[in-house]
C-alpha cells in the first residue's frame, strides 16, 4: 500500500533550529518519510526543493496535507526564521493551519516512555546552551518541569541531581565535560540520536492537531529565549542616551 493511500491527513513538519535541517511527512500513526541533512550551508537553499522532493517521493499532493508544523526553537536565530517564514508562507498560500512545537520539546519527544528525566542540550554559542528538563507522562508525552533557559553548561549541576538522559547537538561540544561534572547522573544519548528531527516535531504536532491548537501565521514568532545581538546593542545604545 503506497503512502499516498493513507486515510488520515498528513502533517508536513519543518525543523531548522540547528545545523541539521530536517523535513518529515507524518500521519497520526507513523512517519511516512523524513529527510535530514547536517550542513553549514544555509537551510533556505534546499528547504522548498526538499519539500517538493519529499511530497513527490510519497506521491502526495497539497490537498492531502492537513497542517504544517514547525520547530519554533530555541536555536539558531537565522535557522528559526528560515523555517518559520517558509511555514508561514506555505500556510498563507495553501490555507493550511500552522502548528508550532518547541525544538527542545521535539528532542525530548524522541524518547517516549523514558523512565528517566530528559534534558535537551542545544548549542547556543557563546559557551552557552539552550536547555530544559522533561518527564514523560503515562501517554509517553514529555512534560516540561523546568525551562526553557539559556545557561552555561556547567550550571546543569544545579538542576540535575539524579540519572538524567541528555540529548542534543551540544553534547559533541560539552558532553565529556558534563560527564565529568555530573558523574553517573549524566547519561548521554547516542550521537546519531542527538540532532533535532522533523519527525518528532510532526509527531508532537499531531496531538495539537487533534485539539485544534493552531497558531496565527501573521503573529507567530520563534522561541528565542535570549535577546539577539542586535537587540542587546540597541539596548546598550538606549542606555547611553539616557
Amino acid at each position: 500500500m503506497p503512502p499516498s493511500s493513507a486515510s488520515s491527513p498528513v502533517i508536513l513538519a519543518l525543523e531548522t533550529a540547528t545545523t541539521c535541517g530536517s523535513l518529515a511527512l507524518v500521519t497520526e500513526d507513523r512517519c511516512l518519510a523524513e529527510f535530514s541533512l547536517n550542513t553549514t550551508t544555509t537551510h533556505s537553499r534546499r528547504l522548498l526543493s526538499g519539500i517538493d522532493w519529499l511530497l513527490a517521493q510519497c506521491e502526495l499532493s497539497w490537498p492531502q496535507i492537513g497542517a504544517i508544523a514547525v520547530g519554533l526553537g530555541p536555536g539558531s536565530f537565522t535557522g528559526l526564521r528560515i523555517a518559520l517564514s517558509t511555514a508561514k508562507g506555505l500556510c498563507m498560500a495553501t490555507g493550511k493551519p500552522l502548528i508550532g512545537v518547541g525544538t527542545l520539546d521535539g528532542l525530548a519527544g524522541q524518547f517516549p516512555f523514558s523512565s528517566l528525566p530528559i534534558c535537551p542540550v542545544v548549542d547556543a554559542r557563546k559557551n552557552e546552551i539552550y536547555t530544559a528538563l522533561y518527564r514523560c507522562n503515562e501517554q509517553g508525552m514529555p512534560e516540561k518541569t523546568a525551562g526553557p533557559m539559556v545557561i552555561k553548561p556547567q550550571r546543569l549541576q544545579e538542576f540535575i541531581t539524579t540519572p538524567t538522559l541528555l540529548v542534543g547537538d551540544g553534547l559533541p561540544l560539552y558532553g565529556q565535560m558534563l560527564k565529568e561534572l555530573l558523574g553517573e547522573s549524566a547519561l548521554l544519548a547516542p550521537t546519531e540520536l542527538c540532532f533535532a528531527r522533523a519527525a518528532s516535531i510532526g509527531s508532537a504536532a499531531w496531538h495539537l492537531f487533534r485539539q485544534g491548537t493552531f497558531l496565527d501565521p501573521a503573529t507567530t514568532v520563534p522561541i528565542y529565549v535570549r535577546a539577539s545581538d542586535a537587540e542587546l546593542q540597541f539596548g546598550e545604545k538606549k542606555g547611553i542616551r539616557k
